[in-house]
């Protein structure tokens, strides 16, 4: 069953009198417990595609679909509240409240939507405890490390339950043992709770995570790519790296 489809996607941006296509014609559906990621040179339409996909933007023109709801067709509170329920982010920079705890920031989802944080307890905790961070629930971002702000963030990603989580460069400031730490709990999560996740990203390593690799180029996806071993294999990173050299990306 597919969580979310793109259908036709495009999106135009006006600069000046000239019209450029950010997206053009982009189709694509990602199925339930699929780790699909996006791939692409700088200026190919990864994040725009994340942010329409997230409905924190508007198509131009196509569909999206998401969680049975046709985002693209809906108001400006209905999508707020689909985004909000449905959806999960995961950004670059963390994105952390600063005078927040940690087990504060995973619970601000819950938070905005008006929920009694009492109830959800224990279920912070047990997210906080499947990313490793049971003993900093208490501590601040200052208080923390990169690699363990980014755990904090994907912990609060998944609180709300999503039908799926959006993830833009998720490793892209964070070094290496600390990037894959992360990348080792996205694949976690969906192994073992079927989550769903769509990340954008520039790093073959990180993609090899995913099992599915869509590969975006002028803004048009011009190849998807199978993965096997899912768990950072060398032979995936070869073929992802082997794809990126026959499409000049």
């Amino acid at each position: 069953m597919s969580v979310l489809e793109a259908n036709k996607v495009t999106k135009q941006y006006q600069m000046g009198e000239v019209s450029v296509d950010a997206l053009d014609n982009v189709s694509f559906a990602v199925e339930k417990g699929d780790f699909v990621a996006v791939m692409g040179p700088s200026g190919s339409g990864k994040s725009t595609l994340l942010h329409l996909l997230g409905g924190l933007d508007e198509p131009t023109a196509g569909d999206i679909t998401l969680a049975n709801r046709p985002i693209s067709k809906l108001s400006d509170d209905e999508v707020t509240i689909v985004r909000r329920r449905k959806v999960g982010f995961i950004f670059q920079f963390f994105n952390l409240v600063p005078t927040l705890t940690a087990a504060e920031n995973v619970a601000l989802p819950l938070l905005i939507d008006g929920q009694n944080i009492k109830k959800y307890e224990p279920k912070i905790g047990q997210l906080l405890e499947t990313v490793g961070l049971s003993d900093r629930a208490d501590h601040k971002p200052d208080q923390l490390s990169g690699g363990q702000q980014q755990r904090v963030a994907i912990a609060r990603a998944f609180v709300n339950d999503p039908e799926i989580v959006l993830a833009d460069e998720p490793t892209g400031n964070l070094d290496s043992k600390s990037g894959t730490a992360v990348l080792e709990l996205l694949r976690q999560f969906c192994d073992e709770k079927e989550q769903t996740i769509v990340m954008v990203t520039h790093d073959p390593r990180a993609a090899s995570y995913a099992n599915q690799v869509v590969f975006l180029k002028d803004g048009h996806v011009i190849q998807n790519l199978t993965i096997g071993q899912r768990s950072g294999d060398e032979e995936d990173i070869r073929a992802i790296m082997r794809v990126m050299r026959e499409l000049e990306l």
